[in-house]
């Protein structure tokens, strides 16, 4: 396990006279509640947050930043719906506006969709959300409101990095780079990245996720008002287990699936959590790490693999590890074609910049019997996705 470093120490020490709130979840959740005006109608999305935070309240091994962060995941879910829901009433032409052909780069987790999404974000003519703007979502800012949302979006990621180095290794974060879509849904796994939390997984495989991506569409709608109509290009791993309710919302939507061997994909995210989990959870229990998200991560890619016969074969497009992973210069031109996006030599002379390793960063290692898991267990609970990498792989 990764060493506590003495920021987060020190951070520890700092929240440690607020912890004890969490004996008492349910009065917390009320707080954040009281403290974030709702849109009529909207209690019942502020509601489903509350067994959310009742779970994570009850991590035997949550430190007081763990706590802070299961009040601040619900905190910014229930702020940033109040704005968009206001915004909606205010602006009613918000809702006109066309979403048209979206991309959503989707796939299993450390299978190379962020540098798919970044090489994707090169092209003039396509919009990708920046972290910032994914946080805090809005109408187009002034200067300083967007300083100051950049500036938020800046300290998080500082935060990161002061309590789990490691991380920027693997998973490096830019403020004003473009991210996932999993800041702005409001119910993913992620986190389970975060805490152990014995009723979720149930509660999510059950959930319809038609309304979260609704409200999805309602967040790119605000982010595109007034501005000029570009193309979006969207990310996320999560969307993996939901591409039916994505192709509900967003019908015209083209979806480029990124493949990887899921040995070495799950492996790699198991890292990943650990780096993360260990600014929240002190100990931790790697094989419980593993077995957790074998699980989820097999139900995803099940979920995923129902969903694809009903997608047109014009609207999805299947991109190997080795297009970007081993040649980008090669792959890119290819996976522009793929979507109907030129490829020019603008675009060809800003990919070195999405590419390269972020300067500071040390090679990635990883190694699945950490987490307690086997290449022949992962094998067998991906076993309905091989044919399927085999055919991706002969590309």
């Amino acid at each position: 396990m990764p060493a506590t470093p003495l920021a987060l120490t020190l951070a520890n020490l700092l929240l440690r006279p607020g912890f004890g709130a969490r004996r008492d979840p349910d009065r917390a959740f009320d707080r954040l509640v009281a403290a974030t005006p709702q849109a009529d109608g909207d209690r019942a999305f502020a509601d489903d947050f509350r067994p959310l935070l009742r779970d994570w309240s009850k991590e035997a091994d949550l430190t007081p930043v763990g706590w802070a962060s299961g009040q601040a995941h619900v905190r910014r879910q229930l702020r940033n719906r109040a704005r968009i829901r206001g915004l909606l009433a205010r602006h009613p032409a918000i809702e006109q506006e066309p979403i048209e052909r979206p991309v959503f780069v989707v796939g299993l987790p450390r299978t190379a969709t962020t540098l798919t999404h970044g090489v994707l974000s090169l092209a003039a003519e396509h919009r990708c959300p920046r972290l910032w703007e994914l946080l805090t979502p809005d109408l187009e800012p002034t200067a300083a409101e967007r300083a100051k949302a950049v500036t938020a979006a800046r300290r998080m990621v500082g935060a990161i990095d002061l309590f789990a180095p490691g991380f920027r290794d693997i998973h490096p974060l830019d403020p004003e780079g473009p991210d996932e879509c999993t800041f702005a849904l409001p119910h993913t796994v992620m986190p389970l990245s975060q805490v152990r939390i014995a009723g979720f997984p149930a509660r999510h495989h059950e959930r319809d996720f038609v309304p979260d991506y609704r409200y999805l569409k309602q967040v790119f709608q605000v982010l595109q008002y007034g501005r000029p109509r570009r193309r979006w290009v969207l990310k996320s791993p999560m969307h993996l287990e939901n591409l039916d309710a994505l192709r509900t919302v967003f019908p015209d939507a083209t979806v480029v699936w990124t493949h990887r061997d899921p040995v070495a994909a799950v492996a790699s995210f198991c890292s990943l959590v650990e780096h993360s989990m260990a600014i929240t959870v002190r100990p931790l229990d790697l094989h419980g790490i593993g077995a957790t998200w074998l699980d989820v991560l097999s139900r995803a890619m099940a979920r995923g693999l129902a969903a694809r016969d009903a997608i047109p074969a014009e609207a999805l497009v299947d991109v190997p590890y080795s297009w970007l992973g081993s040649d980008p210069a090669t792959g890119a031109p290819e996976l522009y074609a793929a979507i109907g996006a030129r490829w020019t030599s603008d675009t060809a002379a800003r990919l070195p910049a999405v590419t390269a390793r972020p300067k500071g960063t040390r090679p990635h290692r990883y190694d699945l019997a950490r987490y307690g898991l086997t290449r022949a267990g992962v094998e067998s609970a991906f076993a309905e996705y091989h044919d399927l990498l085999a055919e991706v792989d002969r590309l």
